[in-house]
């Protein structure tokens, strides 16, 4: 598959490299093409990967990634340019400044906000639930992490299951897109034991079945 990636940093840079891996085509959407870290990162993944503007990595990708800082998420899109019947991956969190909490939760989410800005994109909450490190390598001694994704298009959600799956995810079905109010607030869980908690950044949340 082609993906375009907005974003090249942690999560979006590994997510690249993770799959290039399983022989996907990768575009990265990024403001500095001559930047030192663009450069490396492409040199890391190799012939399955190259850099572009963010247009030019959205009309690249069968599936667009989103996955810049939040305050970045709405100018990235409308840099992004036409994005209807697109699958985009949204892996964003609506963090406030010094990860002191969410911006906007409980009757909206920023998932939802994201699929206002991407008119007629095909959005999909993925991959916001966990740290880079876990999507770099999501196996632990109990199994595969669980990621939870969301969205209101079944077809979609096919393509980013399976996009988890090449990672090495359990890929978990959470409902509509709605239910991004609640995947964030996971995600802030996260965050705050991984890095206000004591945790570190090696630990998962992963879902039991009896």
């Amino acid at each position: 598959m082609q993906i375009g990636i907005i974003g090249a940093g942690s999560v979006g840079g590994t997510l690249g490299t993770g799959w290039a891996r399983k022989g996907h085509k990768i575009r990265f959407g990024v403001r500095h093409l001559d930047s030192p870290e663009v450069a490396e990162l492409l040199k890391k993944i190799g012939p399955a990967a190259a850099a572009g503007s963010v247009a030019e990595a959205a009309t690249f990708g069968e599936a667009v990634v989103l996955a810049t800082p939040w305050p970045a998420a709405q100018a990235a899109i409308r840099s992004a340019g036409d994005l209807s019947e697109k699958v985009l991956l949204d892996c964003t969190n609506p963090l406030k400044p010094q990860l002191a909490g969410l911006e906007v939760g409980t009757t909206t989410s920023g998932g939802e906000m994201v699929a206002g800005w991407a008119s007629g994109a095909r959005v999909v909450k993925i991959f916001n639930t966990t740290g880079f490190n876990n999507m770099e390598n999501p196996n632990y001694a109990l199994g595969p992490v669980t990621m939870f994704y969301c969205g209101d298009d079944a077809g979609a959600k096919v393509v980013a299951a399976q996009l988890a799956a090449d990672l090495g995810f359990e890929a978990i079905d959470a409902g509509p897109l709605t239910q991004a109010r609640l995947l964030e607030p996971l995600a802030m869980l996260w965050i705050w034991l991984a890095v206000f908690g004591g945790m570190g950044r090696d630990f998962a949340f992963k879902l039991i079945r009896r």
